[in-house]
């Protein structure tokens, strides 16, 4: 018997450029009629849509040169996210997440529900703010065995932390990896939509947290109704005897990382600001944090390029997701596509077709799990998708964030959750079917926030 196995995203991202490829051939060609809207963005104009008279076939060629081309065109989105990389593995260094978080555990330790509630909320709000999510590996195992002291299992201890990162990642406010990658293809300032993100970041953790805590509770009272009953927990998952020391240092740079993450929407709202302002502000970060964490020119250095190196997979799924909108962009299909997907939105209303939308990104999310690689996927047809059922730019963004970080907790080829199973010793079998219902959960919650946004006309 043939096992399937999913191919590396890097592959299925070019085979999806063959299809691309290979539809430019099939797909009628047409476009719409543009038009600036009043802040200065384009917008398709519903019903202009026309079928071009001849057909222009791109030869196979193009799927190679449209890759260097699409390196060049989100050239700007890749070295901000090798400086991202480089930046925040200086903050690593220092050890300050690893303090912060080992504070907070030891604070909360004896207390599981509110050690579940404040953990997914902090490990949410660190990814929405800064895009952790590989970060937390470190803490699998101190979680694992806080809960097996608390009489819990190793389940809700991963619960917390795959929550807290899908939670936020789903409503990420000024998520670099996202949102900074998404809102700009959308035709928006990097940080746009961010005081409604951030103003549910906290219903959405206590809905996981809940998930967690009721899931917890039966843990605690019968031992024989664990999902993982019987399973042994990973070497290594003894209770901590002690956890890093949080120092003034740390402090300081938690408060330079803010106050550069302020500066930058400052300057975005105000100044016209984007990425160049942006990764200067975060390399002056990077250069602080190496002073104040006392680390020496040469050991930063070693550091950021390490950082960066941690990204390049990223980069480059990025450069490669773009050469598929320019695929067909170049064959004149990109229209075409968004017409055809217009036809049954646009007869359901915006604010059902809004949830539709998450509803194709949620999908989406299985075959590209990088979410910044799903923005170039994705966004230049959802983008005027939007436009077309009456689904404004911003509401588009967050279809495409609560599809790609929900469905983060759940789909097999996203390699920070199987790295975290993995430790953790979870089958996925069993992580499904605790995971498939808060999932859910957060979908319809986002719905209902996606309707209402379309309803009260956010923009």
């Amino acid at each position: 018997m043939i096992k399937f196995k999913m191919p590396n995203t890097l592959a299925l991202l070019f085979f999806l450029m063959v299809l691309a490829l290979v539809a430019t051939w099939i797909i009628p060609q047409g476009q719409f009629d543009t038009q600036l809207s009043e802040s200065g963005r384009e917008m398709v104009v519903p019903g202009s849509y026309q079928v071009a008279e001849d057909h222009h076939y791109l030869s196979p060629v193009s799927l190679f040169t449209a890759i260097p081309r699409a390196f060049a065109d989100a050239q700007g989105i890749i070295f901000f996210l090798f400086i991202i990389g480089g930046v925040l593995a200086i903050i690593k260094t220092t050890g300050t997440v690893d303090a912060l978080l080992g504070k907070l555990l030891e604070s909360l330790g004896k207390k599981p529900g509110t050690l579940i509630f404040t953990v997914v909320f902090v490990f949410a709000l660190l990814s929405s703010v800064m895009g952790a999510s590989a970060e937390y590996i470190p803490f699998v195992l101190i979680l694992v065995a806080m809960c097996r002291a608390m009489n819990l299992d190793s389940l809700t201890a991963v619960g917390i932390i795959i929550a807290g990162y899908g939670v936020g990642y789903g409503t990420a406010a000024f998520n670099q990896y996202t949102v900074v990658v998404a809102n700009p293809i959308a035709g928006l300032d990097a940080y746009d939509g961010w005081p409604l993100r951030l103003a549910i970041l906290v219903p959405f953790s206590l809905i996981a947290g809940h998930h967690i805590y009721r899931y917890s509770l039966k843990v605690k009272k019968n031992a024989t109704s664990s999902l993982v009953y019987g399973i042994e927990p990973p070497a290594g998952a003894e209770p901590p005897k002690e956890y890093p020391l949080l120092k003034w240092r740390h402090l300081v740079i938690l408060l330079g990382f803010f106050a550069a993450l302020g500066t930058a929407v400052w300057g975005i709202a105000t100044r016209g600001w984007y990425l160049t302002e942006l990764g200067a502000a975060f390399l002056i970060l990077g250069v602080f944090t190496a002073i104040i964490g006392k680390i020496g020119p040469s050991l930063a250095a070693e550091k950021f390029v390490i950082g960066a190196k941690d990204l390049a997979e990223t980069a480059l799924l990025v450069g490669v997701a773009r050469g598929i909108a320019l695929i067909m962009e170049d064959g004149q299909i990109l229209h075409t596509i968004v017409q055809g997907l217009s036809v049954p939105l646009s007869s359901v209303g915006p604010e059902i077709a809004g949830v539709g939308m998450m509803g194709m990104q949620t999908i989406l999310n299985f075959f590209v799990p990088s979410g910044s690689g799903q923005a170039f996927v994705t966004m230049p047809l959802m983008a005027p998708l939007g436009d077309l059922v009456g689904v404004s730019r911003p509401i588009s963004v967050l279809a495409f964030l609560f599809g790609d970080g929900f469905a983060n907790m759940l789909v097999p080829t996203n390699a920070v959750l199987m790295g975290i199973l993995g430790l953790a010793g979870i089958p996925y079998d069993k992580w499904f079917k605790f995971c498939l219902p808060l999932l859910f959960k957060l979908l319809a919650a986002a719905a209902v926030v996606i309707v209402i946004a379309v309803m009260v006309g956010y923009a």
